[in-house]
């Protein structure tokens, strides 16, 4: 099967990216097997097994692209695959690479045990040099999912069997894409970004994997924008990490235009060559966004100016591969259809996005909030879970200049008793300093929507219709953070309101039937004119505001029960996209 025709053929990693004939990727046809008696490792199926069913890998088994489509429980599973070597990778060391695998996964390469991972949402990736052989390979998956184990980090996937209310189907095993990659003995293993806009310099970690000593191993490093050079930098690397910093001397204040934002998505362009004793034995391509947001004096500012942020809850749900998109012109298109809209960012809400999406995002120009999947309950082995996993999603993610803001929590989903309990509340503020730890250029909102102990903005989730009351509400901060709009305390006692700016990070959620699906929202809509004279009165108030900073409108799309999209859940515009964006951009549309 040629790349062209798999499922999701692209490079997966658009950060670190190679020359074609170093990956192989895995995607299509796997063979397939449910284990609901759990008799897989007692009889190892890793070893022989005749697979009664196939799969197309990376679609889950709920699917309608995986071509099972089955929606009931199923919490083990199985995956094999035949891989025979292409030529070009002979000779180097093979690292296998898996997008994602919800929950738990175990991975055996020619009946040998290879690796194990647990998180739902974040990336492994295990080196399988010494296991491969010549000829045909064969590579065996166990994933093991908890469907009704509510302190596991699931986010929308619901625990019954089939979703209702704001609960949608589960996803059980792979659903991001399996790859294969050939590498040199030394190679470069990743990279780190932070830009500094400040001082027109990009910092750069690179870190380098293989055997170091006695060898001279340099690192050539080439910046360019829109394919004109800019500078180079050239180290030698005593150790496996380097860190080192850029001058950008190609723009300053008087040439913003070099920055990255929404408006304006320049990125530069990096190649790195790694040589070893003279010979180059590494060439890898990345890009970076010279951006910066901040709070200064109360205002959050996009590049140092105060910038608002225009925001659509975005679930990343497709109505055939549910969690996974089924093309990457699938996922520019969300892309697009946001920014036609005019929105300038979305909140990728209880889902850590494939890794394509946020390439688009950083290339179109459109602000991402990255948010945790959370729990439905708190324990400690939840707080194990979760703090692992997000540590994860941070660091692959930590490049992209489209993140803006981290959102570890939501709602109080997983510490619904923290207005009262003190271990919860210490679980929200680890959260917030444990993702300042990890990252202080960026935003974090510790528990987004209420009940906030220590966040750097002030969210608040209101789904109040009715013009009036949100233009009384939101005109004073006063009134917006001792209002319940939810009946829910915007600051647990004892954090008080520290003058954060104020943004309402959802709000509207009105139904709107325009497709086969039935659902509900918020509030209804019963044809296109009410629907458009609705969101001009949840959306105006907030725009006039005098105090708030920004919103986030409940939702993008129709999502199964869901009928509260600006889109249906097919991705066709209930009202004329232009006519929202006029009201966002703050005109009024004619004959309105």
């Amino acid at each position: 099967m040629s790349k062209a025709s798999l499922p999701r053929p692209e490079y997966p990693r658009p950060q670190l990216q190679r020359e074609n004939d170093t990956w192989l990727n895995l995607n299509g046809e796997w063979e397939f097997e449910f284990d609901d008696a759990r008799l897989g490792d007692r009889e190892q199926w890793y070893r022989e097994h005749a697979f009664s069913r196939r799969i197309q890998v990376p679609y889950c088994f709920q699917s309608k692209l995986s071509g099972i489509e089955d929606t009931g429980f199923h919490e083990q599973v199985w995956y094999r695959r035949q891989v025979t070597l292409p030529e070009g990778m002979a000779g180097k060391r093979l690292i296998l690479r898996f997008g994602a695998v919800d929950y738990q996964a175990w991975v055996w390469v020619n009946g040998q045990m290879a690796a194990f991972h647990e998180g739902g949402h974040t990336p492994f990736a295990v080196e399988i040099t010494d296991l491969i052989r010549e000829g045909s390979n064969e590579i065996v998956v166990k994933a093991r999912d908890f469907d009704e184990d509510v302190t596991l980090p699931r986010g929308k996937q619901y625990w019954k069997e089939k979703s209702e209310s704001i609960w949608y189907t589960r996803t059980t095993g792979i659903w991001q894409t399996v790859w294969l990659e050939a590498v040199p003995e030394v190679y470069l293993q990743k990279i780190k970004y932070t830009p500094d806009i400040d001082t027109n310099e990009i910092r750069i970690r690179a870190m380098v994997d293989g055997d170091l000593n006695g060898r001279e191993v340099v690192l050539k490093t080439t910046v360019t924008f829109q394919g004109e050079p800019v500078a180079e930098h050239t180290a030698r690397l005593l150790r496996p990490e380097t860190s080192f910093r850029i001058g950008l001397h190609d723009f300053n204040d008087h040439s913003m235009g070099r920055w990255w934002s929404p408006r304006n998505p320049r990125l530069y362009d990096v190649r790195y060559r790694l040589l070893v004793d003279g010979v180059e034995t590494d060439l890898a391509e990345s890009y970076f966004g010279m951006r910066k947001i901040s709070i200064e004096d109360g205002k959050i500012c996009l590049n140092n100016y105060p910038y608002k942020m225009k925001l659509v809850l975005d679930q990343g749900y497709f109505p055939e591969g549910l969690l996974t998109p089924p093309s990457d012109e699938a996922i520019r298109q969300d892309v697009e259809l946001t920014k036609a809209m005019g929105f300038n960012g979305a909140r990728k809400h209880q889902k850590i996005e494939d890794p394509r999406y946020l390439y688009w995002c950083d290339k179109l120009g459109l602000l991402v909030w990255g948010e945790m999947a959370n729990s439905q309950a708190y324990s400690e082995e939840y707080v194990s879970r979760m703090t692992r996993e997000w540590q994860e999603a941070i660091e692959r993610d930590y490049n992209h200049p489209c993140i803006v803001a981290w959102v570890p929590l939501n709602e109080s989903w997983g510490v619904n008793q923290i207005l009262v309990n003190r271990k919860q509340q210490q679980h929200a503020l680890t959260m917030y300093h444990l993702t300042k730890s990890l990252d202080d250029t960026r935003l974090v909102i510790s528990n987004d929507g209420w009940e906030h102990v220590k966040s750097d903005i002030c969210t608040i989730h209101d789904y109040e219709s009715r013009r009036e009351v949100l233009t009384e509400r939101y005109s004073t901060a006063e009134k917006a953070v001792t209002g319940k709009p939810a009946s829910r305390w915007i600051h647990v006692p004892g954090f008080a309101y520290g003058g954060e700016p104020i943004h309402i990070s959802e709000y509207g959620g009105i139904s709107f039937k325009k497709s086969d699906w039935e659902g509900w929202g918020y509030s209804a809509a019963k044809d296109d004119k009410d629907f458009i004279e609705r969101y001009m009165a949840v959306t105006q108030p907030l725009l006039q505001s005098p105090i708030v900073q920004g919103f986030c409108y409940t939702q993008l799309t129709d999502v199964e029960q869901e009928i509260n999209g600006l889109l249906t859940y097919d991705r066709k515009p209930k009202v004329p996209l232009e006519i929202i964006r006029q009201i966002n951009e703050g005109k009024q549309p004619e004959g309105y």
